[in-house]
């Protein structure tokens, strides 16, 4: 126990270690601790959302779960930059050049920021129409566009908030994405109950006032870690310099960004299918998916952050030439994350009625909320290694092994299947729940056998 908490606040501090070297469960463990307090953080942001707009109606609940889904385009591009960047960082710092990591972080951010303003022009011209093509009734429209607006228009705190984070994720400094997320969550729990219902000097903008802190929150973030990047005391040592376009490295990150956008889009634009089968079933089992989705998500992004730990290790013992060390480092850290998430599977089916009347007063909301997480927690421990495995392909710059794979398990697998169980066999909303585990328990077992095979130590970055 003594060793253990000596890495849990080395990581927490900021480890200077050489992850290419020395023992790999140490190594995972310095990685992943802070990088799953960030990811709980980025859950956060969105469980502190739902609490203080539950209190609005069912229709505000429902309005962020439909904007949540469009968002989705949003998380898709910051991921898949995230992948492009973490890739060639952690390869670049495995070869120890960190002006070549620069060059590719930089080259990431720019990318990121073009894309972001696009989709920030295209939100605010079309924002109501999405909404409504995706099942917002008039009254929801009438109460909580807002939140929908001001969520795409700021697009831009979450896609460079997400980028940033991968640049450090895979330098191996993790605890600045950590300290950020943080500072980050601190002031949307502080600003959201005074924006949503007007406390003190502030207006009262209601499910609006949530969004408006959140992009504050995450703006806030963004900046202190561009200043960071170029303060030069970090792996990555970014300069004034880099801000050009540099072609070469520019066509590296879109290639690997490039595909990590399909992939990420494949299993993100799944959950768009799955929320209009459930739909179907009316607001009330809409409000309960939203809500046990927003809960599951506050467990399923710490594994995020056990998963991103085994990228870096991937990337830079591909970069240091020891492949062995890669494939040693992904085992751990898929046993690590299935033990991580086993305990908080059986926390779920177990607990669940106690964690559900924290965000819903309404029986019927309350009792679909319960079945999305029990059924859901029951594939957790598979989910565990699937994540594992999907970040390991895609730090070794192997981005499209996942994409098929994604392809596969989650729309020509998951979305008839939800579809048969929950409008032909008449199941509703379990049906959509048990299509949902069935096909994360598919995705590790194909991705652990075409792990096995090793084509992904081979690839170039």
């Amino acid at each position: 126990m003594t060793e253990l908490r000596q890495l849990v606040l080395e990581s927490l501090r900021g480890s200077t270690r050489d992850f290419t070297t020395g023992p790999v469960g140490q190594a995972i463990v310095v990685l992943a601790v802070p990088m799953v307090v960030e990811m709980s953080m980025e859950s956060l942001f969105a469980v502190v959302d739902v609490f203080f707009v539950s209190r609005i109606s069912a229709d505000a609940v429902a309005m962020v779960g439909l904007t949540e889904s469009l968002l989705t385009i949003v998380y898709t591009v910051a991921m898949a930059l995230g992948i492009g960047a973490t890739a060639v960082v952690s390869r670049r710092i495995g070869e120890h050049d960190p002006e070549g990591a620069a060059r590719g972080a930089v080259q990431a951010l720019l990318l990121g920021a073009v894309v972001s303003a696009t989709i920030a022009v295209a939100g605010a011209i079309w924002v109501e129409d999405w909404l409504r093509l995706m099942g917002a009734t008039p009254s929801m429209l009438e109460s909580s566009l807002g939140y929908g607006r001001v969520m795409l228009i700021g697009n831009a705190t979450v896609t460079l908030l997400f980028l940033s984070n991968a640049i450090f994720r895979g330098a191996g400094d993790a605890a600045i994405a950590m300290r950020m997320l943080v500072i980050s969550n601190l002031i949307n729990i502080v600003l959201d109950p005074c924006l949503i219902f007007g406390l003190g000097p502030f207006p009262e903008m209601g499910v609006t006032g949530a969004a408006v802190a959140t992009n504050i929150g995450r703006g806030i973030a963004v900046l202190i870690q561009i200043a960071v990047l170029f303060s030069g005391h970090t792996r990555v040592r970014a300069r004034l310099r880099h801000l050009t376009v540099l072609p070469q490295v520019m066509w590296t990150v879109c290639r690997l960004s490039g595909v990590g956008f399909l992939q990420v889009l494949i299993d993100t634009s799944s959950w768009i299918g799955l929320v209009r089968v459930i739909s179907s079933a009316g607001s009330d089992a809409l409000a309960g998916y939203t809500i046990g989705i927003r809960i599951m998500m506050f467990a399923i992004l710490p594994a995020w952050g056990v998963s991103n730990a085994a990228a870096t290790m991937v990337g830079q013992a591909l970069g240091a030439g020891d492949p062995q060390r890669a494939e040693q480092a992904v085992w751990t850290a898929g046993r690590y994350n299935a033990i991580f998430m086993g305990m908080i599977g059986v926390a779920f089916f177990v607990g669940s009625p106690s964690l559900v009347s924290w965000f819903a007063t309404d029986a019927v909301v309350a009792a679909h909320a319960v079945d999305c997480l029990r059924i859901c927690s029951v594939g957790f421990v598979f989910f565990a290694y699937g994540l594992v495995l999907t970040q390991a392909f895609n730090g070794a710059g192997d981005t499209w092994t996942p994409t098929w794979l994604n392809f596969i398990c989650f729309w020509l697998w998951q979305i008839p299947l939800a579809w048969w169980l929950a409008i032909v066999l008449g199941w509703g909303p379990r049906g959509v729940y048990i299509a949902m585990t069935v096909a994360f328990s598919t995705l590790a077992v194909a991705s652990a056998f075409v792990f096995r095979r090793g084509g992904w130590k081979t690839k170039a970055v």
